[in-house]
């Protein structure tokens, strides 16, 4: 039972990573019908195309974890903002007014934010190398 006491945090890692992948590949497809072909938009076009700009930025950082935290609470507020001037117009439910994924996307990019990135990211890697060497009983700083 011991050996799924790090469960949770791998699959926060996990979670992070598979989310911030989606969410690059939206942004993708939206700026250069890629990885699906379809309608391209500019990245200065307001605000769609703003939106797949900040989507796959963020996004990829989001992935690797790196600015994890500040990454998705940029991502959440997009996905709000997506849900509430474009969607949220339409009908008052997520499920009448097509805003199911926005609303998915902004409430998955909190919860990263919450959560953090998990052991799996270059966040991670950061912090390891920034830590205090101990030599002895007296902390060393490494600089």
């Amino acid at each position: 039972m011991s050996t799924l006491k790090l469960a949770p945090e791998y699959g926060a890692s996990l979670f992070r990573i598979v989310v911030g992948f989606l969410i690059a590949c939206h942004g993708a497809s939206t700026l250069f019908a890629f990885p699906v072909s379809g309608h391209t938009v500019s990245p200065l076009v307001w605000p769609g195309g703003v939106a797949a700009a900040l989507q796959l930025g963020f996004g990829v950082l989001v992935m690797i974890g790196l600015g994890t935290r500040a990454s998705a609470v940029m991502l959440s507020g997009t996905m709000a903002y997506a849900y509430f001037s474009v969607h949220q117009e339409k009908a008052l439910l997520p499920m009448q007014n097509g805003g199911e994924p926005a609303a998915l996307y902004s409430w998955a990019f909190l919860m990263v934010a919450i959560v953090g990135p998990g052991p799996l990211a270059l966040d991670a890697l950061r912090v390891k190398v920034k830590a205090p060497v101990a030599i002895g009983n007296e902390p060393v700083a490494v600089a």
